[in-house]
């Protein structure tokens, strides 16, 4: 499937392009970007191969991650989307479909992170693909913890990932 194009007053929202691959690494490489969601950095492979599995996602599953660009400046921004991956977290999330979003350090604080992520969910509920997605949210993530409760998900349970703990958070589509 070719990801759509989605648009708000200050964003556009399209899909990862081979160009964008410094852009992606440099994302990926800063610690502030990373401290909530992995353990070390990316290198400039692993950037690659989140580049890749964006593309790929899309093509596979018919839904993905887009790019997240100022409308006039057309500065990549961060990323914002939905995938599917096997984690291994205990207990498992199965197949569920995951809610993602993560901006550069310098776009923060600014609410671009809320509309991008709340003009994405009005794509999937109009979409229908699904019933509900989740989110995997470090507990001290507060700003991603607020985002996640504005989009309208509700904490479902706790788990163990890569040697912490983490939050599943659950929205059911169409919620508010």
């Amino acid at each position: 499937m070719t990801p759509p194009v989605l648009e708000t007053e200050r964003l556009i929202l399209r899909p990862h392009r081979v160009q964008d691959f410094a852009d992606v690494a440099a994302l990926w490489a800063n610690p502030d970007t990373v401290r909530f969601i992995q353990p070390e950095t990316e290198t400039p492979e692993g950037a690659w191969a989140k580049l890749m599995f964006h593309h790929g996602h899309w093509l596979a599953m018919g839904f993905g991650v887009w790019v997240i660009t100022g409308r006039s400046s057309g500065r990549y921004l961060g990323e914002t989307g939905f995938f599917v991956t096997p984690r291994q977290c205990d207990p498992l999330l199965g197949d569920a479909i995951e809610a993602s979003w993560v901006l550069a350090p310098e776009a923060q604080g600014r609410g671009i992170a809320a509309e991008a992520v709340l003009r994405t969910h009005a794509w999937a509920d109009a979409a229908g693909l699904w019933p509900e997605t989740v989110c995997l949210l470090s507990p001290e993530n507060a700003a991603s913890r607020r985002l996640a409760a504005k989009a309208g998900y509700k904490l479902r349970q706790e788990v163990q990932y890569r040697g912490g703990k983490s939050l599943v958070m659950a929205r059911t589509v169409g919620q508010p």
